[in-house]
């Protein structure tokens, strides 16, 4: 069997990519203006079927400005899970909010039961304000993350959001093509349900510009104020006239010609993704002791991301991680939790349970859209030969 490295997600860079990257650098439009940019942009909107999306920097700046526009300031608090990556949580405290880390269930995205119980049990609703009382903060957002592209519960989590105004910023940085193909909401994507979606595109998700993200939003009004914002809050480009503190958020015509690239093929990217993971599944699920992550029922995944659960053993995560890096294969433990960090110590915490479950046993093996069904093997078997 060969010993060739197999990374853990990596891109995939074989279609136009080059073509339009040096068509941007030939016709000189390589910053923050060229046509690159809108055409992405565009395509994006028209892919996730909304009228219209705005480019950034990346999915952190994507989130700071959503939860900005939401209304939240300093003295509110924002829900958050606490399964995630920390990006997801960082935007509240640039804002100087509070978060309140909300636990995750078995898709690992937030827990809409504990997430209605919270709501009712520990806040009061008064003339419109979701207020906590342990902390007196008004609860005016919150972040929802569709982790690993799976999607999370929005059939029970919008109501909630609408019965206590909270706003609803979607984290769908990881989502890129996951939609609901049952119920309600048939044909809906993830990161068009909330007031705000966010897209990433960094280097290790399913599309990539190398670093940017992109903002959609329920409001145009809204999504027009977030363009005005991630480009320096200009009211008069020519004369250099500012009406409001702005950011350097936007992305740049040649990253946007790569986005564009990697767009074109994401539906293949996906179907690459699908496979991969059916294999995976379909094996590990008979070793005893280990399965593969399901995702949600009555969605279409883009299965970015796999993850490996030891169901009873709380060792066995970093031992599989030494033991696949041994036979050159990377993988990762999921996210410390957020709310254990250093920078959130004493932070807000509601009945936390299946998210520490989840840390101590999950394993992400390679998911790149490039890697072969005989690499998925190589894996798999590296892990039966570890557990047996």
């Amino acid at each position: 069997m060969s010993d060739e490295f197999i990374a853990l997600s990596v891109p995939n860079l074989k279609g136009n990519e080059l073509k339009y990257v040096t068509d941007a650098v030939e016709t000189e439009w390589v910053s923050t203006a060229g046509p690159y940019v809108s055409d992405f942009e565009k395509k994006l909107a028209e892919y996730v079927h909304v009228p219209a999306a705005v480019s950034t920097q990346n999915g952190t700046s994507a989130l700071h400005i959503s939860l900005m526009l939401c209304g939240v300031t300093r003295e509110d608090a924002v829900i958050v899970p606490t399964l995630t990556f920390i990006a997801a949580v960082n935007p509240t405290k640039y804002i100087g909010a509070e978060p309140i880390f909300m636990d995750c269930d078995d898709s690992l995205c937030m827990d809409p039961v504990k997430l209605k119980k919270f709501c009712e049990e520990e806040c009061d609703f008064t003339d419109g304000k979701l207020i906590d009382r342990a902390t007196g903060r008004h609860i005016k957002a919150m972040v929802v993350v569709h982790v690993f592209g799976n999607m999370a519960d929005m059939e029970a989590i919008l109501p909630i959001a609408e019965k206590y105004n909270i706003r609803v910023v979607e984290d769908a940085t990881e989502a890129l093509g996951t939609y609901y193909t049952e119920g309600k909401f048939a044909g809906r994507f993830a990161g068009t349900f909330g007031d705000f979606g966010c897209y990433s595109f960094n280097g290790n998700k399913i599309i990539t510009t190398g670093g940017g993200g992109m903002i959609v939003a329920k409001n145009p009004e809204e999504l027009a104020h977030a363009k005005h914002l991630t480009t320096q809050a200009k009211a008069d480009q020519a004369n250099f006239i500012h009406d409001e503190i702005g950011f350097n958020y936007r992305m740049t015509n040649l990253q946007a010609a790569l986005g564009l690239a990697q767009l074109e093929q994401l539906e293949d990217f996906i179907k690459t993704k699908t496979a991969n993971y059916n294999q995976y599944k379909e094996a590990i699920d008979k070793i005893e002791g280990l399965h593969v992550q399901d995702f949600r029922p009555g969605t279409r995944s883009n299965y970015w991301f796999y993850s490996v659960v030891f169901e009873n053993d709380e060792t066995g995560r970093d031992a599989l991680i030494e033991e696949l890096k041994e036979n050159h294969i990377q993988s990762r433990p999921i996210w410390g939790l957020i709310s254990d960090q250093l920078p959130y110590e004493g932070a807000r915490t509601y009945d936390l349970v299946k998210a520490p479950w989840y840390w101590k046993r999950v394993v992400n093996v390679p998911c790149s859209t490039n890697l072969t069904s005989e690499g998925v093997d190589r894996v798999i078997s590296v892990i039966r030969n570890f557990m047996s």
